[in-house]
């Protein structure tokens, strides 16, 4: 038996092995005679706890990353600390898992090379894939948001229109819209709450959010703070403005479909029919010659 074979399965083994004591653990801890006790720290914590001395990141770095994770919507409850020290944890297991590869397959390479080679590829991939997922998040939210602002602008014009306040409109929002939208909403009435203003707040989201609607949504409601301009009535253009910019946006789509459907009528629908039709036609031409 190859022996970095045994070492990487012995590695991979008490990793799950570890998984499921601490899966037993947390079972037992929350069962304690009927009672439900204080649940033991997440996982990420714990990885945070264990990787501080690799896991530390200059201030810059670390606010950089904490605004991308706000973005995102705070995907775990993570600090900066913590998502670094998820990126070396899944580098570690996809560079396990490389090296478990670079064991089994044949490629021709000598073995000392082959292994190493593989498991730093797959550590890289895996330093890489959180980043990936974070930016996922981001475009994933920042979708939500465009898609659901001119229906919530709507919303917001006739509670102001009807003669309520912004915060109530606001607050009509995060009833309404149970997405990324309304828990921004949310974010700006707890700011509120706590004692900040509410122009700054509605700038602080819309420079965190990254929607250039939003911002210019946001942009025109603190000018009409400042003038003295009825907002009311600005919410309606604004409005009627988002339905425009949406309206342009399906047609530009719509125009691009035709385009976009060329490459795989080409690559894929062509090639077959042409199969379909002129093999029988080949098949007899090939029996004619023998």
């Amino acid at each position: 038996m190859n022996p970095f074979a045994l070492v990487a399965g012995l590695v991979c083994g008490a990793i799950v092995v570890a998984y499921f004591i601490a899966l037993d653990q947390y079972r037992a801890a929350t069962a304690n005679g009927g009672q439900v006790v204080t649940p033991p720290r997440p996982f990420v914590k714990q990885l945070e706890t264990m990787l501080r001395p690799v896991s530390h990141l200059p201030a810059a770095t670390a606010i950089q990353l904490r605004l991308r994770l706000s973005q995102a919507g705070n995907p775990g409850n993570l600090t900066p600390a913590g998502f670094q020290a998820v990126r070396y944890s899944v580098a570690a297991l996809f560079a396990i898992v490389g090296l478990g590869l670079g064991l089994l397959l044949p490629l021709n390479m000598p073995i000392l090379f082959e292994a190493p080679l593989a498991g730093a590829s797959m550590a890289v991939l895996g330093f890489i894939t959180p980043t990936l997922w974070l930016n996922q998040l981001i475009s994933r939210r920042r979708r939500q948001i465009q898609r659901s602002l001119a229906e919530a602008t709507d919303l917001l014009t006739l509670v102001v229109e009807s003669g309520m306040s912004l915060d109530e409109g606001l607050l009509s929002i995060t009833e309404r819209f149970h997405n990324a939208l309304g828990d921004e909403i949310g974010k700006v009435l707890r700011e509120i709450r706590l004692g900040r203003p509410r122009m700054s707040a509605l700038e602080h989201m819309a420079d965190t959010a990254g929607v250039p609607d939003l911002h210019h949504l946001v942009e025109s409601i603190v000018q009409s703070d400042q003038m003295g301009v009825p907002i009311a009535r600005l919410l309606r253009v604004q409005a009627t403005e988002m339905r425009r910019r949406q309206r342009q946006g399906a047609q530009e789509r719509a125009a691009q479909a035709s385009s976009r459907m060329v490459f795989p009528m080409v690559g894929c629908i062509f090639p077959v029919l042409w199969i379909v039709l002129l093999g029988p036609a080949i098949i007899q031409v090939l029996k004619s010659l023998q």
